[in-house]
């Protein structure tokens, strides 16, 4: 049925294509397919702000939670609806989702309940959950997961808890591996991490066997509680398990380290990583560049980048703009260009505030022509911003 979510009856869909089309294209004479209406949804929720045209684009398009590019326009709707406090205009939506012929299956019910959740609307959820139950939709692991995202997303630990001791008897569902892994992470990001540990006995005692991901929460969890001893326990549990420590556990561990400001202990991590003769990845290096640039420790950032790149790691747009916007912090202006140029070259351009510190900070070091000219090649590529650049320019050192 899913894969016919769109598709209407031909009344129907004249009646659709006169009401909304224009909102999706100005071009009454361009015919959309389903792909381009999400594409075209997409870009225009991003830069609405008006509730009643968010919700208007949303139906336009004939949204369903099936399709990747839906779900990502259905978060940025309901994400600008929540941050607006348009509450009754969510659940107007959702409602309307959750009757509309087209969407009558498990998998559109669930992520109705995840949205409810990014809305912080959990006891909306809570009572769509009753409802699908009722009506036949919902009774599997697969709608009590999406519960406890919801109130995972709606960071309200209390209830994750409740749903996941009650729920299981209430509804007669079996927590499955990712019901006990959403509890794991509930508990990790909550501060209570060491009460997995009962959890790990539960799973056990069901035959339910964790996996990477399990452990990999759990090791987040006790870095972020500061509880190494707890570290050397969970690897020690991976082995128990069989379950191999490999670059995405050390990923974990790095990025944990990191964020404690404790770079340099990330960093002995990957040495580590190599000593084994594994291979580090793109995600080792973001994590340790950014560590030592929040530290202030610029140089040692630029080694790992240059590390990276010599063991044909290709840097992503994300590692040229964080190096970009600290080492314009720092006042390494003239690294910051040379970072920045590269990114360029490849069609990356970081955010104007970290291109109109870079442009000043090389004036202030007497570089006015190699700002002039970076100026040039941002309007070449972003000419809507070419009178703000303009402006700028005409501030700079003659």
């Amino acid at each position: 049925m899913a894969l016919f979510s769109r598709i209407r009856t031909p009344t129907t869909a004249a009646s659709f294509h006169l009401r909304h089309f224009s909102i999706l294209s100005p071009d009454s004479s361009t015919h959309f397919n389903s792909h381009q209406k999400s594409r075209a949804a997409l870009s225009i929720l991003k830069s609405e702000q008006n509730p009643d045209r968010i919700l208007e684009i949303c139906r336009a398009a004939s949204l369903t939670p099936v399709y990747h590019l839906d779900r990502m326009s259905f978060s940025v709707a309901i994400s600008k609806l929540s941050e607006g406090n348009h509450f009754q205009s969510i659940d107007t939506f959702l409602r309307e989702l959750r009757y509309r012929p087209d969407l009558r299956n498990e998998r559109c019910a669930s992520h109705c309940l995840i949205l409810y959740g990014q809305a912080k609307m959990l006891n909306h959820a809570l009572t769509a959950l009753d409802d699908f139950y009722n009506e036949g939709l919902c009774h599997s692991a697969k709608s009590l997961n999406a519960l406890l995202v919801a109130a995972i997303l709606a960071k309200d630990y209390k209830e994750v808890k409740r749903i996941f001791v009650e729920f299981p008897k209430r509804y007669g569902i079996e927590p499955d591996l990712e019901i006990y892994n959403n509890a794991i992470k509930a508990l990790c990001e909550s501060g209570s991490s060491s009460s997995v540990y009962s959890i790990l006995v539960d799973m056990k005692s069901k035959g339910v066997k964790p996996n990477a991901k399990t452990f990999g929460t759990l090791l987040a969890g006790f870095y972020k509680e500061e509880k190494h001893e707890d570290v050397g326990k969970v690897l020690n549990l991976m082995k128990e398990h069989g379950i191999s420590v490999g670059v995405s556990t050390y990923n974990i561990r790095i990025q944990s380290l990191c964020m404690l400001k404790k770079s340099n202990e990330a960093k002995a991590l990957l040495e580590g990583i190599l000593s084994k003769g594994m291979k580090p990845n793109l995600v080792t290096y973001n994590h340790l560049i950014h560590g030592f640039c929040k530290e202030g420790n610029l140089e040692e950032a630029k080694r790992l980048f240059k590390s990276m790149v010599n063991r044909d790691l290709e840097p992503d747009n994300q590692c040229y703009f964080t190096l970009v916007y600290f080492l314009c912090q720092g006042g390494d202006f003239e690294s910051a260009l040379s970072i920045c140029k590269e990114s360029m070259e490849k069609k990356w351009v970081p955010k104007f505030s970290t291109m109109k510190s870079l442009v000043n900070g090389l004036a202030s070091i007497s570089k006015v022509e190699e700002a002039k000219e970076l100026i040039q090649n941002v309007k070449k590529k972003f000419s809507k911003n070419a009178d703000m650049w303009d402006e700028i320019e005409k501030g700079l050192p003659q």
